[in-house]
Order: C-alpha cells, then structure tokens, then sequence
C-alpha cells in the first residue's frame, strides 16, 4: 500500500522547482504583496510612499501593455494564415457563441447567490450613505451601435490610438441632449483583431506567393514572446508591488470590510464557484481530461490578471501558458486576443450582483422579470462595452436604468474596485 505513493526525495524536490521556479516566485510575490500591504498600513504611509511602492508595479504593466499590439497583430495573422477560411469562420463561430453562453452562465451564477445571500438592505445604505455619481444619458442601443463602429474602423492607424464612442452634447435650441460622434484616448483593440483576422485569412488563401509575409510576421511572435519570457522573470516583483499598492490605497480597510463584507463574499463565491466548478465542468465535459491540470499551467496567467486586473495585460503571458499547456498555437492565437477583449465573465457577474445589491439597499421590489432584465442586460452590455474604458461604470448604469434604481449609488462601491 505505501509503495503506491510516490517517494519524495531532495532531488525531486529541487527538480520540481527548478521546473516550476517561476510559477513558485510568482506565488510567493502574490503572497508577500498582501503580507506587506496590510503590515505597512499600521505605519500610516504617505501618498508619496504609496507612489514609490507602486512604481515597480507601474512599469511592469507597462511593460506588459507595450507588447499587447504587436503581439495580437502578430499571433492573429500568423493563427489565421495558417487555417483555411472554412475552418476560420468556423472557429470564429464558436467562440462567439462559446463567450455569450458563459458570460450568460456567470451573470445567473451571479444573480442565484445575490438573491439566496441578499447582501442588501437598508441598514447597509444608511451606514454607506447616498452616492455623488453624475447621471448620465446612456443608451445600450448605443453601446451596440459603437461596437460595430470599433469593430470597423475608419482608420487603422486611428484605431492604434483612440476608441470611437456616442457622446451626448447639450443643445441649448432643442433643450435636449444631441448624439455625437466622438473619439477617446485608447486603442482600438476590435479594430485592430478585425482587420488582422481578414488580413490574415486572406493571406492564407494566397498560397506559396504568400509564404515570405507569413514567415516575416512569424518572426515578429517569435520575437515577442522571447521578449514577453524575460518580462515573466520580473513578474514577481511587479504583482507584490500592484498587490501591495492596491491594499495601502484603500482609505478605510477596516470600514469597507465591515460595510460591504457580505457584499464582497457574494462577489467572490461567485468568481469562484464560475472559476473552480462551473469551467472546469465545461472543460472535462468537452475534452475528458483532468481540468485541474489544465488549469495549473494557467496559474502565472491567473495570478498576473488578479492582480493587474486586467485580461489585457496577462494576455502576453497567457500566450506562453498556453504553449507550456500545448494548446494547438494556430487555435489560442486566434482565440486569445478575441477573448481577453470581448469575453467578460467576470464582469457580468459583478455587474448583476451590484445592480440587485443597491436595488436591494434602497429597498426596490424585483420580480421574475426585473431578474430576467438584470442578467440579460449585464450579458449584453459587457460584450457591448467591450472597447469602452471603466466598463463596469458604464454597466452598471445601464442595468440600474433598466431597473429604476438610482445610478447615483455607483459611486458607493468603488472602495472595494480593485
């Protein structure tokens, strides 16, 4: 019996970390980035100090971010060259329809623990006060009307640089409000996927005469992701000090906890029911493997997109775990760069958890219906807003109007934003 475990000895010990030694130091940085956080709120820092312990943290997004734009412009020509145009439009298919069920799955995962827990009452908004968000004239026809404007850029060197968005410009003749075109600081992440994509299908399609483009933007990923591996080995450093940043950034810890706790249970049961049962579920069902394993080897990507808070930035890394998990290349290259922009699970699921706690906080009655309009509308506005900044602002508004509920309480849970 004791003969069927494996023996652990001191060589297997250091060559499982000399194999594993990145993921291990990342470990250790997402750990110590808490330990110091909330050990160095004792000494009352200044602004100054935060600054200094958040610049390393502050390069190191930077670093992760300059190399998002070739490298999606690289991996997504070199993925679709690589497939014939059937095969393209099938894959593109079903990832489509892949990321509107699972943001749909994660909005009602979201909103079956809102109401069994029910976070809100009164009590909590006379604690919290009234919100000072402005409101806004928001329209989700809008928001669906502006994807397809980003999706179809105008200028593709524009699209490098800003975002197409529907302002609204007070009239003083009309006494209303007038839609307006207009452009904001940010690349234009859908523009610049669309067009890769075409381009590189048809390059495919093209034959031998082809071949030397194709190679020539195959060195570029090649380069890259050598580039992205150095950038890895400094990843430690730079989540401990994001980490650390975030924890010493929030004015009153103790008081946010206290206030909005069961808030922020419901939020992460969610994330990690979604997480941990419902996606490994999707995986064992379809590809009848360990998902757990799977998962493992996406650790360092989890981690960086915890921390950073943003799919964008971890996509870089999430490239190379994709690779050490050998995913077929031709796939998570097409793949990847449609998902980090357009699917937002998370982010539905916030957004249906917040908009039921502050219609529960102010005391609004939600039927069947209210419930139905609340996931359907998180679903359609996060794949919607997929190039608007601050998203779950702009959602969250969009929900709270669709409900009549007061969008001015938004403002109340940007302490626990991370």
């Amino acid at each position: 019996m004791m003969n069927s475990f494996p023996k652990i000895t001191m060589e297997g010990m250091k060559g499982w970390l000399k194999e594993n030694l990145l993921l291990f130091l990342t470990f250790t940085g997402v750990l110590s980035g808490f330990v110091l956080g909330i050990l160095l709120r004792t000494f009352d820092l200044s602004q100054e100090t935060i600054l200094l312990i958040a610049y390393p943290g502050e390069l190191f997004m930077r670093l992760l971010k300059l190399m998002i734009l070739p490298l999606i412009i690289a991996s997504l020509i070199t993925g679709a060259a690589s497939l014939n145009a059937k095969m393209n439009g099938m894959i593109a298919l079903r990832t489509i329809v892949y990321f509107i069920v699972t943001s749909l799955i994660s909005a009602c995962v979201g909103l079956v623990l809102v109401i069994a827990i029910h976070p809100g009452n009164p009590e909590v908004k006379t604690l919290l006060g009234s919100g000072t968000t402005a409101e806004k004239k928001i329209d989700i026809v809008d928001n669906f009307l502006d994807l397809g404007r980003n999706l179809i850029p105008d200028n593709l060197f524009r699209a490098a640089f800003e975002t197409a968005g529907t302002k609204y410009v007070s009239n003083l003749e009309l006494e209303g409000l007038t839609k307006v075109l207009g452009y904001r600081s940010g690349t234009n992440t859908l523009g610049i996927i669309f067009f890769c994509l075409t381009f590189g299908t048809v390059l495919g399609s093209l034959g031998k005469k082809a071949q030397l483009v194709i190679d020539f933007f195959k060195i570029i990923d090649e380069v890259i992701m050598k580039m992205v591996n150095a950038i890895m080995w400094i990843s430690p450093v730079g989540i401990s000090s994001v980490i650390c940043a975030k924890i010493l950034g929030v004015a009153n810890l103790g008081s946010v906890m206290s206030q909005l706790g069961l808030f922020i249970f419901t939020v992460c049961s969610g994330i990690f029911i979604y997480q941990f049962t419902i996606l490994q579920a999707i995986y064992f069902v379809f590809v009848r493997k360990n998902p757990f394993k799977f998962w493992w080897g996406l650790f360092q990507a989890w981690m960086t997109a915890f921390a950073t808070a943003s799919t964008a930035a971890a996509l870089p890394i999430t490239f190379r775990c994709m690779d050490k998990n050998r995913v077929d290349p031709r796939i998570s290259k097409f793949v990847l760069p449609i998902g980090a922009t357009v699917n937002m699970d998370g982010t539905a699921l916030f957004v249906t958890v917040a908009s039921i706690f502050i219609a529960q906080m102010n005391d609004i009655p939600l039927n069947a219906g209210s419930y139905a309009t609340v996931v359907l509308t998180s679903t359609a506005a996060s794949i919607a807003s997929a190039s608007v900044p601050s998203a779950a602002l702009v959602l969250m508004m969009i929900v709270l109007s669709a409900i009549d509920a007061p969008v001015q309480d938004v403002s109340l849970l940007w302490a626990i934003d991370w």
